[in-house]
Order: structure tokens, then sequence, then C-alpha cells
């Protein structure tokens, strides 16, 4: 039994899914930042910053899937024969790395600046809507 099976919470199984992806999703590679910022407009954003040094823009992918922000980066030199190194400290492997966005949320841009992937994300403010149901007289 887990905290949304309760009956009081209506309609909260895709929250409870996507917190099974996260738990799931446990690998560190890339590092990242999430921080919250103002922009020059003066509005609040939340931005990822993940370090990709070595990729180019050429060599990441930045999609939104369903609920998911998904950044995905492969390096088309990664497995050139013709190097041959002594050591090998900067990683080259290809990555994906997924997180899950609540409702409203928007990627406003991405930017890739000194090995940095920094992705700006927005969330607008909701509306306040209160509806009120008619009640049915049926006795």
């Amino acid at each position: 039994m887990t905290n949304f099976s309760s009956p009081l919470l209506v309609g909260f199984e895709t929250i409870e899914k996507s917190l099974e992806r996260v738990a799931k999703s446990g690998e560190g590679y890339p590092p990242y930042n999430i921080e919250r910022i103002r922009d020059p407009d003066g509005k609040t954003v939340m931005r990822i910053t993940l370090a990709v040094a070595g990729f180019s823009a050429d060599d990441l992918e930045v999609s939104t899937e369903e609920s998911q922000l998904v950044i995905r980066g492969k390096r088309a030199e990664a497995d050139d024969p013709g190097r041959e190194f002594l050591h090998r400290g900067i990683a080259a492997r290809q990555f994906q790395r997924a997180f899950v966005l609540a409702d409203g949320m928007r990627v406003i841009g991405a930017d890739l600046e000194n090995g940095l992937l920094m992705i700006d994300l927005e969330r607008p403010e909701p509306e306040r809507l209160v509806r009120r149901i008619a009640i049915n007289d049926r006795g």
C-alpha cells in the first residue's frame, strides 16, 4: 500500500507512476544542479544545469515526452579509432537523464555555454478556478 492509495486522493495515479520512474533513474551521470533564478524581465524561472563537458550542441538532444523533460547525449567522435588515450578521465559515454515535470511546467529554452547545458523552465501562474456544482434533486 502506497501513500497514494488513500481513498481520499482521487486521480493521483500518474503522480505515483512518476515517482516510481524517478526512483528507478538513480544514475548520477551527468551531474546537474536545479536552481530558482530571476530572468532579465524579473520573472522567477527554474534552471536545470547539466555538466556536459566535451559535448557539442549537435551531440545533445532536449525534448519533452509526456510529462518528462528528457536530455540525451551521444558524442559522435567518442569511438575514434585513430586516437590513443594514455589516460581517459573525461567521460564520453552516451547518457539519458529525465526529469518529471509538474503540471503546467514549460521549457522556455536551452543554452550550451562552457560545457554547461542550461535549460530554463517556467510555471505560469495557475488561474484560481472556483466552480459551483449544481445539485440535482431527484427525490
